[in-house]
């Protein structure tokens, strides 16, 4: 299974916020679209960095609650791993093992498409495990 049929089945929006915003506008966002992550982008489409929930924590413990008044370039990761549409699920998630990232941008020619998580790439090995199963099942039950 490639990264396009994940993008299918989730869909492809994509919540972005500029890196001048503040990281209390970050936090608002993260919290009204129930999310982890939002890409960092000037126009939503090219990818100047990402930022999570754990750079928010990580640099309140460092710097205290006046972070909440920086700039999201001030937390965000600038160098982002990104795939592409055809990359494999399996490679993927690989990555995203190796790397300790749970989120990772979908980009085409350098535009932002569509962002896929942890818990996408968890989803969709359940779902294979899951239609395994019933085939097995009906095998036996033949």
């Amino acid at each position: 299974m490639r990264i396009s049929d994940v993008v299918r089945r989730k869909g492809d929006l994509v919540v972005t916020v500029r890196p001048d915003d503040t990281v209390e506008r970050l936090l608002e966002l993260l919290e009204e679209h129930r999310i982890g992550a939002l890409v960092v982008s000037e126009d939503g489409e090219g990818v100047a960095g990402i930022v999570s929930e754990r750079d928010v924590v990580r640099h309140l413990h460092s710097d205290g609650p006046a972070i909440l008044q920086e700039s999201v370039s001030a937390i965000m990761t600038s160098e982002v791993t990104t795939c592409d549409f055809d990359m494999h699920i399996e490679d993927l998630a690989r990555v995203m093992t190796d790397l300790r990232i749970r989120h990772v941008p979908v980009v085409v020619e350098g535009k932002l498409m569509a962002i896929v998580s942890i818990g996408d790439v968890v989803k969709n090995r359940i779902d294979e495990l899951q239609a395994e199963r019933d085939q097995l099942v009906g095998y036996i039950q033949q």
